[in-house]
């Protein structure tokens, strides 16, 4: 790999497998939100076929890294494309943070006087567009009466993502020093931490549901909430498989003190992650 080369991988099919399970779950997951579960079995094809794909496109990935195929100038590229895809998901999240704004700042003002009069208030004279939105009483769609308090189950699930952020940072110096040991032990604990968080929100999502009707049909406030916490929670766990991955291969030996980008992309993933949830935390269950 000297000498300016550059490694080139072979084709690779992958890619085009993962874009087929990736629209058959969406296309079982559709099925099934419209009639029910007929479109259980195309959406678990789809999910266990990312699952296969994401492990089979690893292991290839793996194996060229352990063979020293890639060099210095693959690692640059390894890290601007992980930069770049880190970049991508900041605008995805910023999207969403974008409309629970507007909402807020914009259209709850306009709808309750700001704006024509008022156009909630024409319809409706008894009507207070407060946060959360509560529908007036004849409205299509009633809105959740009373939300859960930030600083009991989200305070939890904030204090253990902010933990993982530290024990993942302790796992990675430990790993650059050449303390495997230490590395592993406080990666395996990061991972627990993860997966506490992941069945914390489930917990959270039935409090939700069950005692204070907050749903994906509970106006623009159950809207948005599900969609960022619930798209959050999906990045948590796919981070805390990778993470799991990362961790089966410091248990077998794989990465060096110098060598371990596969290590630091997790850990960049997992503490953006982690900054996106404080925003949410903040914006969402807090003001």
């Amino acid at each position: 790999m000297s000498g300016g080369s550059y490694y080139v991988p072979p084709s690779s099919k992958w890619p085009v497998l993962g874009s087929l399970a990736l629209g058959a779950l969406m296309v079982g997951t559709g099925v099934m939100l419209v009639h029910g579960a007929s479109g259980m079995p195309v959406m678990v094809v789809g999910l266990v076929g990312i699952l296969a794909v994401m492990w089979l496109w690893f292991r290839d990935v793996i194996h060229e890294s352990r063979k020293g195929l890639y060099d210095d100038q693959m690692d640059r590229s390894f890290r601007w494309g992980m930069g770049w895809f880190i970049f991508s998901e900041v605008m995805f999240f910023a999207a969403f943070f974008g409309a629970l704004f507007y909402i807020r700042t914009f259209a709850l003002p306009w709808l309750d006087g700001e704006g024509a009069k008022g156009v909630a208030a024409l319809l409706w004279p008894d009507f207070t567009a407060s946060w959360p939105l509560l529908e007036p009483p004849d409205a299509a769609i009633q809105g959740p009466e009373q939300t859960f308090s930030p600083w009991h189950l989200p305070l939890v699930n904030t204090l253990i993502l902010v933990g993982s952020s530290i024990t993942l940072t302790v796992a990675h110096e430990g790993l650059k020093e050449g303390r495997r040991d230490t590395a592993r032990h406080w990666l395996t604990l990061t991972v627990l931490l993860g997966l506490c968080f992941i069945a914390i929100q489930g917990i959270e999502y039935r409090e939700a549901y069950v005692h204070y009707g907050i749903t994906l049909q509970a106006g623009i406030y159950g809207a948005t909430f599900f969609l960022l916490t619930g798209f959050h929670g999906a990045h948590v766990i796919v981070g805390t498989l990778i993470l799991i991955a990362i961790l089966a291969r410091v248990r077998r030996g794989h990465f060096s003190e110098d060598q371990h980008f596969g290590f630091e992309a997790a850990a960049w993933y997992w503490h953006f992650v982690d900054v996106v949830w404080i925003g949410l935390f903040t914006f969402v269950y807090v003001f």
